[in-house]
């Protein structure tokens, strides 16, 4: 009988040994997978920053585009000759001519 009681301490050790290791094991894999999880969502939170972001840049550039369109277009009207300015040239000489003919 007592080397039957003294199997049962070894015994219950080694079985509280495995659940143990067992336990940790499944703690260690729970770990992981919630550590995938954080990081999964961290990584898609940043890219939807990152693609934020790039919607305002194109945005934005858009915007740019459009005030320079806008701005060729202020050059372009006021950098061809308005229909006045070849009128009043030619007023002058209209005038001189007729300065010309009033004394002959």
């Amino acid at each position: 009988m007592d080397g039957h009681d003294s199997e049962d301490p070894k015994q219950s050790t080694a079985d509280m040994t495995a659940f143990v290791q067992n336990l940790l094991q499944q703690m260690q894999i729970r770990f992981q997978t919630m550590s995938d999880s954080i990081i999964t969502k961290n990584i898609l939170f940043i890219l939807m920053i990152i693609l934020n972001a790039l919607d305002e840049m194109g945005n934005r550039i858009n915007e740019l585009e459009q005030s320079i369109n806008d701005l060729r277009a202020e050059m372009g009207v006021e950098s061809t000759p308005s229909p006045v300015a070849p009128v009043a040239r030619a007023k002058p000489k209209e005038e001189e001519s007729n300065k010309e003919e009033g004394p002959a």
